[in-house]
C-alpha cells in the first residue's frame, strides 16, 4: 500500500523553482501535446493522396500545437485542487505553487485563441472547429466526469480520436471513411492505454477524488476484460484501413501484428492483474501508437510511388 501522504523528497521537489522551460513544459504537458500533434500530421499525411501542402502542414501542426498546450493548462488548472493530494501530479506548476491560477487562465485562454486563428487562416475553418470541440470537450465534458463515472475514460478517449480528423480535414476541407477509421484506432488505442495507467495509479486517483474503472472494480476483472477486448479491436481496424485503399497489404500484416502484441500483454495483464503486467501493457501501448503511424505513413508512400509509376507508364499526367 502506497503511502496516503507526500513524502519529504515529493515535498522538497515541489519546493524547488524549475527552469522556465521546464515549467511550460509540464503546463502544457509537453509531452502528451506532441503525441496529439503527431496523429494530427499522421492525419494531414494520408488525406494527402496528391502530395502535401508542406506550407499546410506546417500551419496545421502549429495550430494543434497551441490549442493541445491550452487545454492542458485548462484542464491543470480545473484540477489543480486534486492534483495537490497525488503524488504523480504533486510537482505540477500549479500545486506546487510555482505559477497562479490566474497565469494559467490567461496563459490557457490566449494559446486557444492563437491555435484557433492559426488552424483558420493557415488550413481551413473545419479543422479550427474541431480543434476548438475537442478543447470543448476536453475541459468541459471529460474533465469534470472524470470525478462522477469512469466512462470519463471514454470521453477521454473520443478526445484523443480528433486530433487526426484536424488533419485530415486540413488537408482535404473533408472527412473520408479512412479519416473515421484512422480516428477510431487512436480512440480504440487510448482505452487499453489508459486503463493499465489507472491500475498502476489506482490508489493515487482515488486519493484524489477520481473516479476510474480500476478504483471500483477492485479485483481488476473487467479492467482487464476491456483492455482485452479494445486491444483486439486494433486489428480490425487496421485491416479496415487497407480495405478502403487509404493503406496497403504492408501496413494491414504490421496492423495486424502490432494489434496480436497488446491483445498478448492484456491478456497477460487479465490472467495476473498485477502492477507488473499492467506496466508492461502500459509500455507496450507506448511501443505500439510510433510503430503502428510509421507503419501507415510508409506503406502510404509506398502506394504514392506505385500510383505514380502506373501513371507514368500509362502516359497520364
Amino acid at each position: 500500500m502506497k503511502s496516503t501522504t507526500p513524502t519529504n523528497e515529493e515535498v522538497q521537489n515541489t519546493q524547488i523553482k524549475p527552469s522556465f522551460a521546464k515549467l511550460y513544459s509540464d503546463l502544457t504537458k509537453i509531452r502528451l501535446s506532441l503525441l496529439v500533434v503527431v496523429t494530427t500530421g499522421a492525419g494531414f499525411i494520408l488525406a494527402s493522396p496528391l502530395g502535401i501542402d508542406w506550407l499546410t502542414l506546417l500551419w496545421t501542426l502549429l495550430g494543434t500545437t497551441a490549442c493541445a498546450g491550452s487545454a492542458a493548462a485548462l484542464n491543470q488548472l480545473a484540477e489543480h485542487s486534486r492534483d495537490i493530494k497525488m503524488h504523480r501530479t504533486l510537482s505540477r506548476p500549479l500545486p506546487a505553487g510555482h505559477l497562479s491560477k490566474a497565469h494559467a487562465f490567461v496563459f490557457g485562454i490566449l494559446l486557444t485563441y492563437i491555435g484557433i486563428a492559426i488552424l483558420s487562416f493557415g488550413a481551413n475553418i473545419e479543422a479550427a472547429g474541431i480543434a476548438l470541440l475537442t478543447i470543448l470537450i476536453y475541459i468541459l465534458v471529460y474533465t469534470p466526469l472524470k470525478t462522477i463515472t469512469s466512462f470519463n475514460t471514454l470521453v477521454g478517449a473520443l478526445v484523443g480520436g480528433l486530433p487526426p480528423l484536424i488533419g485530415w480535414v486540413a488537408a482535404s476541407g473533408t472527412i473520408e471513411l479512412g479519416g473515421w477509421i484512422l480516428a477510431g484506432i487512436l480512440f480504440i488505442w487510448q482505452i487499453p492505454h489508459f486503463l493499465a495507467l489507472a491500475w498502476m495509479y489506482r490508489e493515487d486517483y482515488e486519493r484524489g477524488g477520481f473516479t476510474m474503472l480500476p478504483a471500483i472494480d477492485k479485483t481488476g476483472e473487467l479492467t482487464a476484460r476491456v483492455s482485452v477486448i479494445t486491444s483486439l479491436c486494433l486489428i480490425p481496424l487496421a485491416l479496415f484501413l487497407t480495405v478502403v485503399g487509404t493503406t496497403g497489404i504492408l501496413f494491414a500484416i504490421i496492423g495486424t501484428i502490432l494489434g496480436g502484441f497488446m491483445t498478448m500483454k492484456s491478456i497477460t495483464f487479465w490472467r495476473k492483474r498485477d502492477d507488473a503486467s499492467a506496466r508492461r501493457l502500459f509500455f507496450a501501448s507506448i511501443i505500439y501508437l510510433p510503430l503502428i503511424i510509421v507503419a501507415m505513413l510508409a506503406d502510404r508512400e509506398t502506394i504514392q510511388w506505385i500510383e505514380m509509376g502506373i501513371n507514368i507508364g500509362t502516359g497520364n499526367d
